[in-house]
């Protein structure tokens, strides 16, 4: 469900103690938009549970993008970044256990960056390497 802006979403419920609406909303500053959230129940969950299964906290460097955020960082045109998707910092983690905690958590779409780990839930399962991170992620 998407929102305007995370200042309107309505937080008294709110059941997930490692994130915030803020952290994965649009990261363009009120620029572009006003702060616009994809509000996804089913995809908290699986982020809270990765962030357990990791035991440290998980940096969002991207969450939901507006869509001219989306074009301004080279996003894909139906990049699931649009809806909800997020990019995990790797710094103080370990990469492999990030990205087997992810597989386990139920994360379809898992892109491969040097500095970052990018996860949605899209329905079909799908893999990718961001330019230069292939080499990185070889076990």
């Amino acid at each position: 469900m998407l929102i305007r802006s995370f200042t309107l979403f309505d937080t008294s419920g709110w059941q997930w103690p490692h994130f915030s609406p803020r952290e994965l909303s649009c990261k363009c500053g009120g620029r572009l938009c006003d702060g616009e959230y994809w509000h996804d129940p089913e995809f908290l969950d699986a982020l809270e549970t990765l962030r357990s299964a990791v035991g440290q906290p998980l940096v969002i460097n991207s969450g939901h993008r507006c869509a001219l955020w989306n074009t301004h960082v080279g996003g894909a045109a139906h990049s699931m970044h649009r809806q909800i998707a997020v990019d995990i910092a790797l710094a103080g983690h370990d990469r492999f256990a990030l990205l087997d905690a992810a597989e386990q958590g139920g994360f379809t779409g898992i892109g491969f960056g040097r500095h970052f780990l990018h996860l949605d839930r899209r329905g079909k399962p799908a893999r990718w390497y961001y330019s230069g991170s292939k080499a990185l992620w070889e076990r």
